[in-house]
Formats: C-alpha cells, structure tokens, sequence
C-alpha cells in the first residue's frame, strides 16, 4: 500500500484528511483521502469491477483471482477483508442498498450474496447453466436480486427464498442488467446490441432500444431513476431516457471519447451521485469522465497501465475509483 504524492509533494507533509485546507504548495484539497492520488494494490491478478459502499466508507473490489477484497476509503486504505467463495474470476459486484451485503457474478455460473460484517458468503443461486455476466440489487422495497448470463436469461431472485424466482428468456447472451428505480422493470444488453426492457409482472420484454453497433458492456441507472447508461463495444455511451411516455427514439445524448479493443472486457459505466457526470470503464487506460449537459470529456486521468475495467464516483465525495487489469486501484480526488 502506497501513497502517490503529486509532483512536488512531499508524501509525509500531506495533510491530514481532517484539515482540508491547502496542501503544502497551496493546491486547495478537496476530500478527505489521506492523499489526492492513493493507490490500493493487493490483488495478484486484474481487478474487473469496484464499487464504494453507500456510505462511501468502504470499497469491495472483485478479481480475476476470484477474491473480492475489502478495503477502507480513509486513511491509508487498508486492505482488512478477502471474501472467498467464487471458482472463478468475478466479473460484476454491488452492494445492496442498505450496505450490509454484496452480491456478485462469476462465470462460475453462480451468483453470490456476502454478508460483510462476517465476510460469510449467505447465498449461493447457482441455476445458470453458464457465465454470469451481471449482478444488480434494488434500490428500494424487497431485497431482490437480477443477473445476466451466457445462457441467454436474466434470472429474479429473492434473497428470502430458494432458487430463482422468475426467468426472463432472451435469444442471445446477457452481459448487462440493471432494476428500474421502482424495481417493476429490468433491463438487459447483450451480444445483440439492443437493450431490453423486461415488465416484471408480465414476465416479458415490453421494449426494445436500438442505438449500439455492437455489444453492450455495462449499464447504470441514473441517480433519479430516469435514465439508463450503456456502454458498448462500439465505443459508444448512451444514454437513453427511461421515463414513461418518452419519445420515440429514447436514446437522447451519447459521449464519445473512450475505447474498447481486443480483450473484449466487460467495461462498466457510471452516474456522479449528482448526475452531472458520467464516467466510463476504458481500453485505452484512462479513467475519462464526461459533463453530462456539454456531453464534453471534462478529465481523461491517466495512472493505469493496463485497460481501465471500472470506474465509480464516490457517494458523497469528490472522489472517483478506478480499476484495471494491471491488478491496480486508484482513488483521486476530482
């Protein structure tokens, strides 16, 4: 574990996250990070997916190494928790909204739920038949569960109940899904370019979003629930309108800047808790961050060595967190 001083710091004077005053050479801090730049290094292989805790006190991290690690945001960002379970790489993670659980997705065809005060893994929904691509909680109301998989389903769980509770059938390979704010839609994208979105009372997909040129990668809801997010393997960023009665052609903004290549990773994409910015996981190993008005790239963050697989905001800070294949994670003050 290191702490990255900019250049011309000195990392023993940073100061303490307390007094955030200047630094030592009158750059105004702006969180409370012990340092503008930390890096959190530990995991043996590379890092596919992060996220911050809701209240911005702790990060989980899942690998290739099929470990998700927990770490402290504050001071000097411990590693203090493995949670070992998974037969294989994890490939997507999230916190529930109360953040006393993280479930995650592996192509070890299961689907688990962590409970991180013990760091026991409480649930265990195996009934895929191949790689889950994508796990995502509800927001609000009953503690369920949607993951996306090669097998060409997205499943409904119920963290109460034994198995799945509902099967959404799709032609094509599931690599992203996401719960409408009121947790009576799902939404999916896949291998087929299109996002789907599925009514959950009549099990069926209701709407059709036609946009990307090919696969999409990640999706991420907006902070009050009207938009959707997607990254595609088209080096797209679309933003589509998700509220009821909207226009035809729902796709109303899309940001370019950001790349895909070869590896074929599943990058993910993410709203400011605020929904000014949005930022995107890249191949090109920058963590870019766009205005969601201007649609202008505001920071392109270079640090990583290898692709940028995730990048998040931290709920209340102006912080972003970023992780990569090189088996890196960076938080940097914004």
């Amino acid at each position: 574990m290191e702490i990255m001083p900019r250049e011309n710091e000195n990392a023993l004077s940073a100061p303490s996250p307390m007094e955030l005053g200047p630094g030592p050479y009158g750059k105004q801090r702006t969180s409370s990070l012990e340092a503008p730049i930390m890096l959190l290094t530990g995991h043996p292989s590379a890092v596919y997916t992060m996220k911050f805790n809701p209240s911005g006190t702790l990060i989980a991290s899942g690998s290739h190494d099929r470990e998700i690690f927990l770490w402290r945001v504050h001071g000097d960002c411990k590693n203090f928790m493995v949670l070992k379970g998974h037969k294989n790489a994890i490939l997507d993670l999230h916190w529930t909204s109360d953040g006393s659980m993280i479930v995650s997705a592996s192509p070890d065809k299961t689907v688990r739920a962590w409970d991180v005060e013990t760091g026991k893994q409480v649930k265990k929904m195996a009934e895929h038949s191949s790689f889950v691509n994508s796990c995502c909680p509800t927001r609000r109301g009953l503690p369920l569960i949607i993951s996306g998989s090669d097998d060409g389903t997205a499943k409904l769980w119920d963290l109460r109940q034994r198995g799945a509770i509902q099967t959404f059938p799709d032609k094509y390979q599931i690599t992203a899904v996401s719960f409408s704010d009121a947790a009576d839609k799902i939404f999916t994208g896949g291998v087929d370019n299109d996002v789907k979105v599925w009514d959950l009372r009549k099990g069926e997909a209701t709407m059709t979003l036609e946009g990307h040129q090919d696969t999409i990668t990640g999706m991420s809801l907006s902070p009050d629930g009207s938009y959707l997010l997607t990254n595609g393997m088209d080096n797209k960023l679309c933003v589509w309108d998700m509220r009821p009665y909207a226009p035809q052609n729902r796709c109303v903004k899309v940001f370019e800047g950001h790349q895909h290549n070869f590896e074929k990773n599943l990058l993910k994409c993410s709203w400011s808790p605020d929904g000014t910015k949005v930022t995107a996981g890249s191949a090109d190993r920058m963590v870019h961050i766009w205005d969601t008005t201007t649609r202008r790239i505001l920071y392109k963050l270079p640090g990583h060595k290898g692709s940028v697989n995730e990048c998040v905001f931290h709920p209340t800070e102006p912080i972003i967190g970023s992780c990569s294949s090189d088996k890196d994670i960076y938080l940097g003050e914004i």
